[in-house]
């Protein structure tokens, strides 16, 4: 690869620009090296450091914005439309929902250096009734200290890496084939680590049919909500339902006979909370809770809360 080094000098810009924007628009392409590397080669002015800078933080803000206007028009659906594309294990949405909550759009400063909340950030924001005005100061500012600590931390290790960079050019060929292997393993990884999480919550789903059946023979099934209180913010429950805190079975269930029909459900995509919380409901004896397979989608399309009288009797005299 012996024009490396003429690339990065002569197209470094549109590069970073280019990495940076495909990377927050949600491509498991690695952005942060490009800036290390762009801030290395910016020490003995192969490139212009502020310009480099203005490019990265360009690319977050049309990322972000982006994002954002999709969150604010679609709401929670986004988010579902994000987590099943990520790389990342499917909790990811769920359990940084009320992070988001608890420190609202300031978290936009440090949301790019945690993964799975970047993902979220922007169109959380949108979809929670964030003003844009103070979206885009809190983005702006978490684009400049993402893109600033990249370029800082090139600054600081040039020496090591443009030994890298003089090692790569020599290497011709060879070079590409090892970035495009790296490359590879982390998506292999990551995509492994999705499939793992995905096998450990292998647990037999009830169908919306086979609760509807439930209630209709009389069984009263007892309903549980599992998803964060910022999705309950955004969408609904299920008339009747008890929240569950994430940790313990909620008081409700104590004494229940643990021969009762459970029906945990999420929004979240693969029913990965509901899953979860079935699984820990096992653990303390409940052996026929299970998650509801569509989440509150499914219930939603079949059995609206325009019926919220019928749908109550479900947990009838469980809370008082």
């Amino acid at each position: 690869m012996p024009n490396l080094i003429f690339l990065l000098e002569h197209y470094g810009i549109l590069i970073v620009f280019g990495i940076v924007l495909v990377e927050q628009l949600g491509l498991p392409i690695p952005a942060f090296p490009i800036l290390v590397v762009a801030g290395a080669l910016s020490v003995d002015g192969d490139m212009n450091g502020a310009l480099v800078l203005a490019a990265g933080l360009a690319a977050c803000l049309i990322s972000d914005l982006t994002w954002f206007r999709a969150g604010r028009h679609f709401g929670k659906r986004i988010l579902r439309l994000l987590c099943r594309i990520s790389l990342s294990p499917d909790y990811c949405v769920s359990q940084t929902e009320d992070k988001f909550k608890r420190w609202g759009p300031k978290a936009l400063i440090v949301s790019k250096f945690v993964p799975g909340f970047n993902t979220i950030a922007a169109p959380m924001s949108g979809a929670m009734g964030t003003p844009a005005s103070r979206f885009f100061m809190y983005a702006g500012l978490g684009g400049l200290l993402w893109c600033g600590t990249g370029i800082l931390i090139g600054v600081i290790f040039h020496a090591s890496v443009e030994k890298v960079l003089d090692l790569l050019s020599t290497m011709g060929s060879t070079a590409l084939l090892i970035l495009a292997t790296l490359l590879g393993l982390f998506l292999l990884y990551k995509y492994l680590e999705r499939r793992r999480f995905r096998q450990a919550l292998q647990v037999e789903r009830i169908s919306i049919a086979e609760l509807l059946d439930l209630i209709d023979q009389g069984h009263e099934p007892l309903i549980v909500d599992a998803r964060s209180a910022t999705a309950q913010a955004l969408e609904p429950a299920v008339p009747g339902a008890l929240f569950f805190n994430g940790k313990e079975p909620v008081p409700a269930l104590i004494g229940l006979d643990k021969d009762r029909h459970i029906v945990v459900y999420c929004s979240c995509p693969n029913d990965v909370t509901a899953a979860q919380v079935a699984k820990l409901l096992n653990e303390h004896g409940f052996h026929r809770a299970r998650p509801l397979h569509g989440g509150l989608d499914a219930w939603n399309a079949v059995y609206r809360s325009d019926e919220p009288a019928s749908a109550g009797l479900l947990n009838e005299g469980l809370v008082s």
